[in-house]
């Protein structure tokens, strides 16, 4: 029989690693990491990784494990996610993957569109771009250069807008020609389970706010301050982490302490806006949908061997 694996998807602040750890105990299994920030070694409480007590009850895997001058992709993440899902199987224990970074997930199970590597500079010349014309200027750049790969992306999605410029500028080839190739797939998932908890946008919006008041309390600004030692370039994705720059603003006396928790607030729910949008429209195959947050289902309730 093969070894089921389990998907505990879902926007942040909704619980689903408290869920995580209470699956894994019920079904000999092992958890690993599907958020593409917990990846980063110098941010556990503003990427709100398990805690150390909790790792310590069941295995965690690829939490913390990249040094935050690395820029690691979606690529790295599925070659690394796939190496952890056959050693666990291969040892009969249950994988769950845990987290909210849709694209992970996406192509892990559908496979990923190879795409040359994009050399560091032009990443860099991305970021410059974007400092001399503006967000939205550049928003419509992109958009003229590859309106295919622009639908449904919002201007606030920098990331995935910068890659699809950073893509055509170096290959001189549009994202979108590139994705319609054939995906690479690195794993053959067919025994697999997705469950997906879309609670209450705005209710999910007060455990952000919360939870931000926590991590400030718990040494948040302390984290920012050793990040910053580091001298890591503004362009790389940990820098860009939501509080990291909130905060940077505040230790450089630009924002209050108030106005900083605001605004890592605000980013943090937008951000949580844009995980709803992506995973209500997803066509990934889903096991179990709840309008309710982890913490208030009863696993027993639920009847993972139903098809």
């Amino acid at each position: 029989m093969k070894t089921q694996i389990y998907f505990v998807l879902g926007p942040t602040a909704s619980g689903k690693s408290q869920f995580a750890l209470s699956l894994a105990k019920n079904l000999n299994g092992e958890i690993i990491n599907a958020d593409s920030m917990q990846i980063y070694r110098e941010l556990s409480i503003l990427t709100a990784r398990p805690s150390l007590n909790d790792q310590k009850k069941i295995n965690h895997h690829l939490y913390g494990f990249v040094k935050g001058d690395v820029r690691f992709n979606v690529q790295k993440w599925c070659e690394e996610a796939s190496k952890k899902i056959n050693y666990l199987i291969n040892k009969n224990i249950t994988p769950i993957l845990v987290g909210g970074t849709g694209l992970y997930i996406e192509s892990l199970i559908k496979g990923i569109v190879s795409i040359p590597f994009i050399p560091e500079e032009v990443k860099i010349e991305s970021v410059n771009m974007i400092s001399k014309i503006g967000k939205e200027n550049f928003f419509n750049l992109v958009k003229e250069i590859d309106s295919d790969a622009m639908k449904n992306i919002s201007p606030n999605d920098i990331q995935r807008i910068r890659r699809i410029w950073e893509v055509n500028f170096f290959t001189k080839k549009k994202f979108s020609e590139w994705r319609n190739n054939k995906n690479k797939k690195l794993i053959n998932l067919e025994d697999y389970k997705i469950l997906l908890f879309l609670p209450e946008r705005n209710e999910n919006y007060k455990r952000v706010d919360d939870r931000t008041h926590i991590m400030i309390e718990d040494g948040a600004i302390e984290e920012v301050k050793n990040l910053l030692k580091l001298n890591y370039n503004n362009s790389l994705p940990i820098m860009k982490a939501h509080g990291v720059p909130e905060i940077q603003s505040y230790l450089n006396n630009e924002l209050s302490i108030e106005e900083c928790i605001s605004k890592i607030q605000q980013v943090t729910r937008n951000y949580v806006k844009r995980q709803h949008t992506w995973w209500r429209s997803s066509n990934l195959d889903i096991f179990k949908k709840f309008d309710q947050f982890p913490d208030e289902i009863d696993l027993k309730s639920i009847n993972l061997e139903q098809n």
